[in-house]
């Protein structure tokens, strides 16, 4: 195996993207974050939109940094980004409008309409796709009963990291792990749940070819590569929905793993080497996502940091000035426990605005203390979410019989040490944390594995675990924690 290897991963996030280069020596990878930009939506007279246009053009300055590296040659490239979003291209392949963002209103009440053609169980049963008014297919039917003649011009329809990757190739393809997040796939048929889609009004014909993550897909565009002063290298679908990449570079050695992404949102899961689609995971409203290796992310989104990323924004709106993440951890630390409890998926904390005011709403409508600082609110904020890792994880572990041990947390929510020592506690197991840049490192890792320079997933796994330096955070349960629990289940059932 050739131990030396540079390759570049576009990892765009809600909140920001990063051009990452990745040197794999020695099987080790070593990351140097090459340039960050900023991934802020857009309000048009018709809706919340992603600048698209913005970020391909950040895209294209992180490309150019790589011919400033010295003695440096990529050997391909990679991206990843957030699920359930979309493009529709037309005939010539031009964009049909600017992609809407998924916390956009126009799906408000699409469930219902929805089930109103195709019962909710008959929908879960073709696709195994948790139940949430963001996911593509309600964003596509809310199109339908609109009339947008957007859907009378689209002739392919490409999720985000899709099109990004048409624009890099000229290759329009669906990869599969994003595919799965639009609830549009059928996991049992492998393929688009046609059926599904056409008794909804969606155009069947729009879905187009499914690679599988690790596929080398195409080459850099001759005149990007001209423009960027770099050779037409590989253009390769890792596993293009970060949750898929972060998923590949957990660093854990056993099967009956559970596994955290922490980010603006957090998703929660096990590994499974089939989907579970059966009465129970509809009851759950349990995900069953792609993975790489054949493997299914059986899992569930939480609404995550968002909250936390709101209220600081809210704040700094008012104030003027913005404290740190590290700072608002420290408020919360110094609050007193147990104040309130949130159920933190409650749909008023989907939408942007006043969160700070909203989590106030929320105590006050269930009767409980009304949390009035920054450290109240935080601690509010942590505990709640803490509350629901465990809600989840006692669902999964009922859902596939067996225990779920350790809890592996990735992502950028590692950084919050009192976050995972809460998880740790309210749960009952112990926390894994890092690496930090998990879903980067299986980008490129996936990147690696396309070229021949890694041979399985677990390899891959065991070169993130000699890459990275990883948290242990043991289990310190009370009976403070089993109370907030009780409550949680109660205000889930009840609200």
């Amino acid at each position: 195996m050739n131990q030396n290897v540079s390759l570049l991963a576009f990892d765009l996030g809600a909140e920001s993207g990063r051009a990452m280069l990745g040197t794999l020596i020695d099987g080790r990878l070593e990351l140097k974050d090459l340039y960050r930009f900023a991934n802020r939506p857009v309000r048009l007279p018709d809706g919340l939109h992603w600048d698209l246009l913005h970020l391909w053009t950040e895209m294209l300055n992180g490309l150019a940094q790589v011919t400033k590296l010295p003695d440096t040659q990529i050997a391909s490239i990679g991206l990843d980004t957030w699920g359930v979003d979309f493009a529709l291209l037309d005939s010539e392949g031009a964009l049909v409008g600017l992609p809407y963002h998924y916390r956009d209103s126009r799906t408000d009440g699409m469930l219902d309409a929805a089930f109103a053609r195709v019962p909710r169980e008959e929908i879960f049963a073709a696709t195994g796709i948790q139940f949430m008014q963001i996911n593509t297919l309600f964003q596509l039917f809310s199109m339908v009963q609109s009339q947008s003649p957007a859907l009378e011009v689209a002739r392919s329809f490409l999720t985000i990291p899709d099109l990004l990757n048409y624009w890099l190739s000229g290759v329009q393809v669906n990869e599969f792990s994003n595919a799965t997040t639009t609830q549009c796939y059928d996991p049992r048929q492998g393929d688009w749940a046609y059926d599904l889609v056409t008794r909804l009004g969606i155009p069947p014909q729009i879905f187009g070819p499914i690679v599988q993550p690790g596929t080398v897909i195409g080459s850099l565009r001759e005149t990007l590569a001209e423009d960027a002063g770099i050779p037409q290298v590989p253009i390769v679908a890792p596993a293009c929905h970060d949750t898929g990449s972060a998923v590949a570079a957990v660093p854990a050695r056993g099967e009956h793993f559970a596994w955290l992404s922490s980010g603006t949102w957090s998703i929660m899961g096990a590994e499974s080497q089939q989907p579970v689609v059966n009465e129970q995971s509809l009851a759950f409203n349990i995900t069953n996502e792609g993975g790489v290796d054949g493997t299914w992310r059986v899992s569930k989104n939480i609404m995550g940091l968002w909250l936390e990323q709101e209220c600081r924004r809210t704040w700094a709106h008012l104030e003027g000035t913005q404290d740190s993440y590290d700072e608002l951890a420290d408020m919360g630390a110094e609050a007193r426990p147990f104040s309130a409890v949130i159920d933190v998926d409650y749909p008023a904390f989907l939408p942007p605005g006043d969160m700070p005011e909203r989590i106030r709403e929320y105590c006050r409508v269930t009767n409980q203390v009304v949390p009035q600082s920054k450290g109240e609110i935080v601690r509010c904020i942590f505990e709640g979410l803490a509350l629901k890792y465990r809600w989840v994880l006692e669902h999964l572990e009922q859902m596939l019989g067996y225990r779920l041990d350790p809890i592996h947390i990735v992502g950028g929510g590692t950084k919050t040490a009192m976050l995972s020592q809460f998880t740790a506690d309210c749960t009952g197991r112990e926390v894994i944390t890092g690496p930090v840049e998990a879903t980067a490192m299986g980008n490129l890792l996936m990147q690696a594995r396309a070229l021949g320079y890694i041979e399985s997933l677990a390899d891959l796994r065991e070169v993130v675990r000699r890459s990275s330096v990883l948290g242990s955070f043991q289990p310190n349960p009370s009976s403070a924690w089993d109370r907030a629990f009780t409550l949680l289940g109660d205000l889930i059932t009840r609200y």
